[in-house]
């Protein structure tokens, strides 16, 4: 018995949907790539060359759904590594793009650099709750290099062996992007392993982009999954009401679904609406805001709906460093996306509106999702849990300490048991100095980035990729 949420009704569901195929078929899309209104019109889609207006009839999306795979499955370059989607599963996605790290030594904000962004990665190469990669913060590669960004590729497979979710700008990195996967994975093992998925973000509100969906253009042929993940941001770039961003969310993701299924159909699809809303005092992103915890169960809500794979986000927090505020935003966001339990939950790590990476505070959030998990694995009502010999055995005014099934209880997860924070005595918490958590993680993190090594590359894929760098330096 597992505990059960709704945030949507059966009825709200329909409506999102038929409101959804409304806006599609009438408003429509401004679609910038010349390539994907091409694909778009000979699929059946109303294109305007003139506006870039693409407006999608009923059958289109309908047909678009049909043909998106409800069943696949995630790998890496890990041995018996592998997250099936639409399976029961959920697997932590790192949270990424942070501009700054918070300085684990001096706790200040300062710009993020290369050595921030591999430690990073190799912490959450080693944390099993993070089942998939993204970025976490600058990491101080050229944006126009093509030599850094095969620099990069080559320390991130080099330093993280799980999944990976990444995009390119534009078509000419994708190129040098299938050129690094087929050196280290091979063209077979990429379609039929999966250890990459591709992220597109379209435009809030309704566009979508045209370098970084000709970017995903340009690896057809290899079925890489793609994650449709757009941002609109409730009060800005999306309607001033939850269940209008729901909407437009829908309407972006399904769009951007109809491109792909068109371009190739049987394209393994994520549904990964990140929606948000804005701080009503500043306009700026609300990262801490409580109805994010509401738009991340109704995303996956909406997916599942559909029958599809779900990459789930949730909000953050506003301050600056971890903390009481830190820690009470962030795991009242957590706990309603978890309990609707999403393939894919994006993700531990970052302070400040995303905008700050902390360890520290990634290894908290590792422990909120651990907690949710525990929630949402709900009470359990298995035969053999009811106990009801052992309540007739002790009888009235008796002990159940020492009862076997206590001991077993214990021992099969009947009850979470943390491994951070004080668990004992103010007595016992006084004798050992009144530890901080803080510095209990700083300590911890520091344990995990010595004892761990990264699955290494085999010598000759790593020559080879350093050849690969060195042709694109040169073209440089």
């Amino acid at each position: 018995m597992r505990t059960f949420l709704q945030v949507l009704s059966e009825d709200e569901r329909d409506r999102v949907h038929e409101t959804t195929l409304k806006v599609l078929a009438q408003t429509g899309l401004r679609v910038d790539t010349v390539r994907g209104r091409q694909i778009l019109k000979e699929a059946g889609a109303e294109v305007n060359d003139e506006t870039g207006v693409v407006r999608f009839p009923r059958a289109l999306v309908e047909e678009s759904l049909r043909l998106a795979p409800k069943r696949f499955t995630l790998g890496g370059r890990r041995p018996n590594w592998a997250l099936p989607l639409n399976a029961g599963e959920c697997t932590l996605l790192a949270d990424g793009g942070a501009v700054f790290m918070l300085d684990p030594e001096t706790g200040e904000r300062r710009p993020g650099t290369f050595d921030d962004w591999l430690t990073s990665t190799r912490l959450i190469d080693a944390i099993d709750e993070i089942g998939a990669y993204w970025w976490m913060v600058e990491g101080g590669f050229a944006s126009d290099s093509a030599g850094d960004f095969v620099a990069y590729w080559r320390n991130l497979l080099s330093n993280f062996s799980k999944h990976i979710q990444d995009s390119t700008n534009d078509p000419e990195q994708s190129r040098w992007l299938l050129e690094v996967l087929d050196v280290v994975f091979g063209r077979k093992y990429v379609r039929t392993q999966r250890p990459f998925s591709f992220l597109l973000c379209p435009l809030s509100p309704l566009v979508i982009e045209g370098p970084f969906t000709d970017a995903y253009l340009e690896t057809l042929g290899w079925d890489i999954p793609v994650a449709v993940m757009p941002m609109p941001l409730m009060g800005t770039t999306a309607p001033a009401s939850l269940i209008s961003t729901v909407v437009l969310g829908n309407c972006e993701t399904l769009a951007m679904l109809c491109l792909i299924q068109a371009a190739a159909p049987g394209t393994p699809f994520i549904y990964a609406p990140a929606l948000a809303v804005m701080e009503p005092r500043s306009g700026r992103y609300g990262s801490g805001s409580v109805e994010h915890t509401l738009l991340g169960a109704a995303s996956t809500e909406m997916a599942r709906y559909y029958g599809l794979p779900v990459e789930a986000s949730t909000g953050g927090t506003d301050h600056h460093i971890p903390g009481i505020q830190a820690g009470y935003e962030r795991a009242v966001n957590w706990l309603l996306p978890v309990l609707a339990w999403p393939d894919l939950l994006v993700g531990p790590g970052l302070l400040g509106g995303s905008m700050i990476l902390s360890l520290e505070q990634l290894m908290i959030d590792v422990e909120v999702f651990r907690l949710c998990r525990r929630v949402h694995q709900g009470i359990g009502s298995e035969g053999d849990k009811w106990l009801e010999d052992v309540i007739a055995s002790v009888g009235p005014g008796g002990n159940f300490l020492a009862q076997r099934s206590t001991k077993q209880a214990i021992r099969t997860g009947e009850w979470y048991i943390s491994r951070l924070g004080v668990h004992d005595t103010y007595e016992r918490w006084e004798e050992l100095g009144r530890p901080d958590l803080l510095d209990e993680i700083k300590a911890k993190v520091r344990q995990i980035l010595a004892e761990h090594t990264p699955l290494p590359l085999e010598e000759t894929t790593l020559r080879e990729l350093e050849r690969v760098e060195q042709r694109a330096r040169e073209m440089d």
